[in-house]
């Protein structure tokens, strides 16, 4: 099996996508094959057999009106300069059938009357009116470029869309002798067809603009030491790349040289600079604030966490809202229903009560043309384009139409602790010596024990222990205790270091000792403990806990007000748990969760009718992610495994995020409704007057763009939403 892309010109409306389905469906055997992006006019068909060629596939997308090209050779081209009548074609045609219309109603209106003339009252003959006629046949034929030839297509494949509506309309309006109405109504629609153009380019443009974050060349350090500024796309992974204060990092890579603060907004949407040092990560497209530093690059130009975001985004589109595929399958049936009331709305009245033909055929055209479904069609789609590149410039990942709907439903929150409510990095608390110890000795004995080991709360001992500038030996004979702790000599002394449990085995603390009750009481807080010993005494504790953030508990807040329900889910003890989710002041907690636990923690949530998103790292809680309605992965920065696992990604460690994308999704939903509204509004309305026989061609074409334009500008105020 093989998958083909094409960029397929023309390819803007629902109308073209079904004329798509219906050439290819055939030949590919399955519909969901299929993917379209009407904002850049994309097709993938994924999964088709190797007998099928790319030029079989170009020429079943002929026959549907269109024209395709290979994506890749799109590309090559689109770098080169776009032609002048490419830029600026629909402008000129449509400057030009309107300059016709004016100078074809000025001659009109000096012969009928100026208001006449506006109004169409008049039936234009050859005979008498041949300069105004001509002019409006320009007006027809150059505001008609775009719609004429795509109306003949459909015909041909026995379709009856947009383009068919609108000319039948003109034609109908030339045939009756309103030629003022004819050449108004292609005028106009002309206009619309460029604004829509244009409102598509600019959601569009708001997904480009996210390929200019980054750099195009790295300034490369060469092995004679000199340097060297190439192509991003040329820069090999291991090459070391000089930064200077004020440019953008072109690459992902680790800082080998130098300190300085990054801005990590572009990608996280973080509003704070964060200090970056030897070893630490760097992101393509962040800006260097301060000092020169150099870094070894880790990824390819096409393999950045920003590349990834940008086909995420890019991807998105495919995943197409429920709303979106509603109102296709509305237009899908909308515009058939329409021509046959047209028909009746022509044929009934004359018929059935001896009514003049002429007015009534005119009410149909009203029809016809108020009828046109595209601003309805292409409303959706805008909306839901920016309301993803709104979130993806804000730090938020989301991975489909689908998956912006969805927060806006959400009744209950599934929140993991560690990494989400908490920092995700133990530190050490409180060091309490006895029996003679200091606690710069326990904490060196203890860092000598832990030297070898990988575990968190031994991270946290030595990143105390080095914090502090005690130098570290490391113990011998060092042994691990599985689940319980460590045992080795220091200078020849026995020790060992482990858990409240360990201690309480080697059977040196009393549960009635001031020791035991201070330990006791740190768990109940959410400390974890370590004990140190020798063979025949305590030496003291360490208490190490997990800071809750400082945004954590306002966030939850902001969740409650939303009227969402907070459970916390955490495979840690009771304990922690409890601590965590008082301060938090979450609704539910449940603690020590095994991943299936947690999976049906989520099921028992489902059972009580709730729609639940669960967010966690995106690694360890995939089971949980996945069983939920909405999987959402926090601090997914540098990331691949949670960016595939979760439909949303938080590309920051920031939690107050998640109450923001929910208040965007319930935005992006409003205007969807409101956009839907007003379309199918306004044409309710005009159907009734054409029903009662007032409506009149221009009206109806004026008010079906005033729509367009409210509904498209509505979906572009999305672009400007930020966390």
């Amino acid at each position: 099996m093989q998958g083909y892309t094409f960029k397929v010109y023309g390819l803007d409306c629902a109308e073209e996508v079904s004329a798509l389905e219906k050439v290819l469906i055939p030949k590919v055997k399955n519909k969901n094959a299929l993917r379209f992006d009407l904002l850049n006019g994309k097709l993938t068909i994924d999964s088709v057999d190797r007998s099928i060629q790319e030029s079989d596939l170009i020429f079943a997308i002929g026959k549907a009106g269109l024209k395709a090209v290979a994506w890749d050779q799109y590309l090559q081209s689109s770098q080169q300069e776009t032609g002048f009548w490419a830029r600026y074609g629909r402008l000129i045609l449509a400057t030009v059938s309107g300059m016709a219309l004016i100078l074809g109603y000025v001659i009109n209106g000096l012969n009928y009357g100026f208001l006449n003339a506006l109004a169409g009252h008049e039936s234009l003959s050859f005979a008498s009116d041949s300069a105004a006629i001509i002019l409006f046949i320009i007006a027809i034929m150059t505001g008609g470029r775009y719609v004429f030839p795509k109306a003949l297509t459909a015909l041909k494949n026995y379709r009856a869309d947009i383009n068919v509506l609108m000319t039948v309309a003109v034609i109908g309006a030339m045939l009756i002798g309103q030629w003022v109405e004819a050449a108004a109504v292609t005028f106009l629609f002309s206009v619309a067809l460029l604004l829509e153009n244009w409102s598509v380019g600019r959601a569009r443009n708001a997904i480009k603009s996210l390929l200019e974050i980054a750099p195009a060349t790295a300034r490369t350090l060469c092995s004679h030491h000199g340097v060297d500024e190439k192509p991003v796309e040329e820069v090999k992974v291991g090459a070391i790349v000089i930064v200077r204060p004020g440019e953008k990092i072109p690459l992902d890579g680790i800082v080998t040289k130098g300190e300085t603060h990054i801005n990590q907004a572009p990608i996280t949407g973080e509003s704070m600079a964060v200090l970056k040092k030897k070893g630490d990560v760097l992101y393509a497209g962040t800006i260097n604030e301060e000092g020169a530093i150099e870094f070894k690059v880790t990824r390819s130009s096409e393999d950045t966490t920003l590349a990834q975001i940008i086909k995420r985004v890019e991807e998105a589109q495919a995943y197409r809202a429920k709303s979106e595929q509603w109102v296709e399958k509305f237009a899908r049936y909308y515009t058939p229903a329409m021509m046959l009331l047209a028909l009746l709305v022509a044929t009934v009245p004359p018929l059935a009560f001896g009514a003049l033909w002429s007015a009534w055929v005119y009410e149909a055209l009203v029809i016809l043309v108020i009828a046109c479904p595209c601003a309805l069609v292409i409303s959706t789609p805008v909306s839901i384009v920016s309301g993803l590149s709104a979130a993806a410039r804000s730090g938020v990942l989301v991975k489909g139409g689908a998956y912006l709907e969805l927060p806006a439903k959400l009744q209950a929150i599934a929140l993991d602790k560690t990494g989400t409510l908490t920092e995700g990095k133990p530190k050490v608390q409180q060091l309490i010596a006895v029996n003679g110890f200091s606690e710069d000795k326990l904490l060196k004995i203890a860092a000598a024990l832990e030297s070898e080991s990988e575990h968190p709360l031994a991270i946290s001992v030595l990143n105390k222990a080095e914090s502090e500038g005690i130098h570290v030996e490391r113990a011998l004979s060092v042994k691990a205790i599985k689940g319980k702790g460590v045992e080795g000599y220091i200078d020849g002394q026995y020790y060992w270091i482990g858990s409240h449990r360990f201690l309480h085995e080697k059977k040196q603390c009393s549960e009635s000792s001031e020791l035991h009750n201070k330990m006791l009481k740190l768990e109940s807080e959410g400390h974890s403990i370590l004990a140190l010993g020798t063979e025949s005494e305590i030496c003291g504790i360490i208490s190490v806990a997990d800071q809750v953030r400082e945004a954590s508990k306002q966030a939850i807040v902001q969740l409650k007000e939303l009227g969402l329900k907070t459970v916390l889910l955490t495979g840690d003890n009771q304990g922690t748990a409890d601590a965590v989710g008082k301060r938090c002041e979450l609704d539910e907690i449940h603690a020590e969760l095994l991943p299936d636990d947690k999976v049906n923690q989520i099921k028992k949530l489902h059972g009580r009718n709730y729609q639940v998103a669960m967010i966690g790292d995106g690694v360890n809680d995939a089971p949980a992610l996945v069983t939920a309605d909405l999987g959402i992965a926090m601090g997914a920065v540098g990331s691949d495994a949670a960016i595939e696992v979760a439909d949303i990604a938080l590309m920051s460690d920031e939690l107050e995020k998640l109450p923001w994308l929910i208040r965007h999704s319930r935005h992006v939903m409003q205007v969807i409704k409101q956009n839907i509204s007003f379309a199918i509004g306004v044409k309710v309305i005009f159907i009734a007057l054409a029903l009662a026989g007032v409506a009149s061609l221009w009206l109806a074409v004026a008010a079906d763009i005033g729509v367009s334009l409210l509904v498209i500008f509505n979906a572009l105020r999305l672009l400007k939403a930020s966390s």
